[in-house]
């Protein structure tokens, strides 16, 4: 078998790892050979963290006990990782896991090699990552935009691979609309999503960051944030000008156009002297006459 052609075909599915080309070098300073999606042990040097792991925030302290613990028992849950090119490895899942390994001093990991290509890559690190319970609420949102603009799924297959029903998806969706500050204090969980649900329904980050800041000062609950956003939201509504009564001269102007039209006009003003006059029709061929009546 001929290993660089071996290698020209990795990372591109399944199939092209197939027959005879089911093998790939385990790292570049060895002749061992790890067969496509199985288990075995990697040395740590030969794995390339995957530059778009959805993951961002690694706990230190979290990260020095599962070391510990790893020197005690060893890895328990193999990471993921799929074959890239010169013997090397590029991570799928368990990142946090294998920079626990480096720190617990261990030089190969027990591993599951995985033959997908790139997009399948990805698809199955953000899907793998969405399901733990650690994620914070902004790298899922990423995650599910991810899944859709990377990996050119629909919502419903979406919402079919991770498990989560249409409303709960577009409600993480809608946190990316959220300003740095307000995205921030839903990854620091500051605020929950149900303070962030009543901010993201204000466009513009001025209003979105005072609404923050008087959640934070007054520490609002839920509830009281929501309230919070209907008070704005009121305040922000326009006042509807009065209509004013109809002089008696515009009264017999009224009926004047309802009686040329040979249907009901409608006249308005308020007191600025501003109004509309409305002229319905039902059809194409009352419009056609309203053209021909108005001008003559």
């Amino acid at each position: 078998m001929d290993k660089k052609n071996n290698i020209g075909k990795l990372g591109k599915g399944l199939g092209a790892l197939l027959g005879d080309s089911q093998y790939s070098v385990l790292d570049a300073n060895s002749t061992a050979r790890v067969k496509a999606d199985s288990n075995t042990n990697i040395h740590i040097d030969a794995i390339d963290v995957n530059p778009g792991q959805p993951r961002t925030d690694f706990d230190d302290t979290q990260l020095a006990e599962l070391a510990q613990s790893i020197k005690a028992y060893g890895l328990i849950q193999p990471i993921t990782v799929r074959p890239i090119e010169n013997g090397r490895y590029q991570l799928i899942s368990g990142e946090r896991r294998l920079r626990a390994c480096k720190i617990a001093g261990l030089t190969e990991v027990p591993a599951f090699v995985r033959s997908v290509d790139e997009v399948q890559s990805i698809q199955m690190a953000l899907v793998e990552n969405i399901q733990r319970s650690d994620l914070n609420a902004i790298e899922i949102a990423v995650s599910f935009r991810r899944l859709l603009d990377e990996c050119d799924l629909t919502q419903d297959d979406l919402c079919a691979k991770v498990g989560k029903d249409k409303t709960t998806v577009v409600n993480y969706l809608r946190l990316l609309k959220l300003c740095p500050d307000v995205q921030i204090a839903v990854r620091d969980k500051q605020i929950s999503m149900g303070h962030a649900r009543s901010i993201v329904g204000f466009d513009d980050a001025t209003t979105q960051k005072k609404m923050l800041k008087e959640i934070l000062a007054k520490k609002l609950s839920v509830r009281e944030t929501e309230a919070l956003a209907k008070r704005i939201a009121a305040e922000r509504k326009p006042v509807k000008k009065p209509r004013v009564k109809l002089s008696d001269e515009l009264i017999a102007f009224r009926t004047g156009l309802s009686t040329r039209f040979n249907t009901h006009v409608a006249l308005t003003r308020d007191a600025s002297g501003k109004g509309k006059i409305t002229i319905p029709f039902s059809s194409d061929e009352e419009l056609k006459q309203l053209m021909q009546l108005l001008s003559e």
